[in-house]
């Protein structure tokens, strides 16, 4: 029957099977088994399942390897198995299939972790990933290709793309999981997805997963207006619910046999489950298709090309009074102030003016360092520029939101005024006082600047337009004393390639370490600014060097130990830190000086050091 699948599909509806993982959970095995494996070790009941689905009426019954891929198999050390998983997955089905006049179709999903420009995977990696699977998939007898589940167009891009070349003729249904809104995880509409994934190749096109019958239903009326190819809904059995700690499906097969009626007549081709779909909804649905004699619509595309055309982004030295420094080449200053752990915020407040009246430019605000609890930097970066009247660098770090939550907080910072970045990929939270807390690390400091670099351009991260652009100026950190300086240069090329406009160093105590690290980075240089630290005692210096991994020469060391009183060491560190500004002073672009335990007074004597200011002359960049 492969053959003719497409044309069938044109002729009448054709009905897919349900979950697999939903019947495997209900039949004891645990969430945490890889669910993929089972093809090789307990196949008879894959099989099982198979034949549930068949007996049902499904005229697609799909593999079990929706993530047999090798990422995720990876997680289970199974990664060297994905090809014997993958082609047990197509044999389990076509055996249990034989007496029945049905299409396999291989199922693939997501890789299970970030692609470029939001994660460290590359498009070639990814494409990789899926060719391999896909292949193994092919070599077990499957009759189409479906892709579901994808939340981020260019991952089922690259899925698409290795579909195309393992078997130009097998048939490739390309399904994205969408919200009540019906867009996909990364924004997308279905006006960008639905013209994207034809363009792209795919045999059909739909929607599956995430949302239950009615939303689904109104994404497809979308779906349908644009695009003359087949369409695909697979629905799950509603919205699950907590159930003394399970989550249940509750639509009732009668339910999703009334809404795959209405799907047909809205001019879907190809009708299945996903989440909580059982072979009893399928039978149901089966008996709905039969006798309500549903008949599709004929498509009336009206399809349109949806070139989505960025922006052009502020030029840098109209972002900001910091930015148009930078821009100038001029030599920029900004001081380190962490928010309080309440909401007084007095003391920052009066730092802020102090700091302010001795001409540095800018006030950097840490995103809880140290994954301690503190309050909100944007806050207290918005109160500080209302209050003082200096410019702010916010901190931001992706530790505690996801790719939805971090495009709602930078579109706040820039309507709010806040146009100065230093992105960052934050501490885990187990190094602060909160160590069970969830981190999110939805992407890293790379994904953030590109995310950022298109707000800039008026484009969310699924790469739609959001109206007029963001005005930021994005930094990025640097650490020029890391024990693997060549991974530190790797991912700094990165991030300028993602967009970063300036850096911000580490504490600078090893001369010769920031010499090296600039003289690596100049095929990628851009304005760097050093981090400067006025050490307070030999304790400190100690905790900074074994504790922080910061590199801290042991002269360094030696100075601040012959120090006889804590006041001693306090203008021992000061001093450590003017010639640390002054030997940098034309290396880089800029510093960026800490206040340690909030003496303010400490960074303004280190800045001494420069003359008035910090100086404004020009310097290499």
């Amino acid at each position: 029957m492969a053959g003719n699948f497409l044309e069938q599909l044109k002729k009448t509806p054709i009905l897919c099977d349900g979950a697999t993982g939903t019947l495997l959970y209900a039949k004891g095995v645990f969430i945490n088994r890889c669910y993929d494996e089972l093809n090789l070790s307990q196949p008879e009941l894959i099989r099982k399942i198979h034949h549930d689905y068949l007996q049902a009426g499904a005229q697609i019954i799909e593999t079990n390897t929706f993530g047999a891929n090798r990422c995720r198999l990876e997680r289970h050390g199974l990664a060297s198995q994905v090809r014997d998983i993958n082609v047990a997955g197509g044999k389990v089905a076509r055996e249990e299939a034989k007496s029945f006049d049905v299409w396999i179709g291989g199922s693939v999903g997501p890789i299970g972790v970030r692609i470029e420009p939001l994660g460290k995977v590359a498009l070639q990696e990814a494409k990789e990933a899926f060719r391999e699977q896909i292949a193994a998939l092919s070599e077990g007898g499957v009759d189409l290709i479906l892709l579901e589940t994808f939340g981020y167009l260019e991952e089922i891009h690259q899925a698409l793309q290795a579909a195309r070349e393992v078997n130009p003729n097998l048939p490739i249904v390309a399904q994205v999981t969408i919200d009540e809104d019906g867009n996909t995880l990364d924004g997308s509409t279905p006006e960008i997805f639905v013209p994207r994934l034809a363009e792209w190749g795919a045999d059909v096109v739909g929607c599956n997963c995430s949302v239950g019958p009615v939303a689904m239903l109104d994404a497809m009326e979308r779906v349908r207006a644009l695009t003359t190819l087949p369409v695909a809904a697979q629905p799950n059995a509603g919205i699950p619910r907590s159930v003394e700690g399970r989550n249940i499906y509750l639509c009732s097969p009668e339910y999703m046999a009334s809404y795959a009626r209405k799907f047909v007549a809205a001019g879907v081709n190809l009708v299945g489950g996903c989440c909580g779909t059982t072979p009893e909804h399928i039978h149901e649905m089966k008996s709905a298709l039969r006798v309500g004699s549903a008949r599709a619509k004929t498509a009336t595309a009206k399809v349109k090309s949806d070139q989505v055309v960025a922006t052009p982004s502020v030029p840098l030295d109209k972002r900001s009074r910091l930015g148009k420094k930078i821009a100038a080449g001029e030599f920029a200053t900004m001081v380190e102030i962490v928010p309080p752990k309440g909401t007084d915020i007095h003391k920052e407040i009066d730092g802020a003016r102090f700091v302010k009246s001795v001409g540095i430019d800018a006030v950097n605000i840490p995103d809880s360092p140290r994954a301690s609890a503190r309050m909100s930097n944007q806050a207290l970066c918005l109160l500080m520029q209302q209050q003082v009247g200096i410019e702010t660098v916010l901190h931001y770090t992706c530790r505690d939101r996801n790719v939805l939550g971090i495009q709602s907080d930078l579109l706040g910072a820039s309507a709010l005024g806040i146009h100065n970045l230093i992105c960052i990929t934050g501490d885990p939270p187990k190094m602060g006082n909160y160590p069970d807390a969830t981190a999110v690390f939805d992407v890293d400091a790379i994904g953030l600047v590109n995310v950022v670099r298109n707000l800039n351009c008026g484009l969310d991260i699924g790469g739609n337009p959001v109206g007029a652009g963001t005005s930021f100026v994005i930094g990025v950190g640097a650490n020029p004393g890391v024990p693997n300086i060549d991974e530190e240069i790797r991912r700094f090329e990165f991030k300028v390639q993602a967009g970063a406009e300036y850096a911000v160093t580490q504490p600078v105590f090893d001369l010769k370490l920031l010499e090296n690290f600039l003289r690596r980075i100049e095929h990628c240089r851009i304005p760097v600014l050093a981090g400067i630290w006025p050490l307070v005692s030999a304790r400190n210096a100690e905790f900074m060097k074994n504790e922080l991994r910061v590199s801290v020469p042991d002269s360094i060391l030696e100075r601040m130990t012959k120090a006889k009183s804590p006041e001693a060491a306090r203008e021992e560190g000061i001093q450590i830190a003017r010639d640390m500004l002054i030997a940098v002073r034309g290396m880089v672009q800029g510093a960026q000086i800490s206040a340690p335990q909030g003496r303010y007074t400490s960074a303004a004597d280190v800045l001494e050091a420069l003359g008035s200011g910090g100086g404004t002359k020009e310097c290499r960049s």
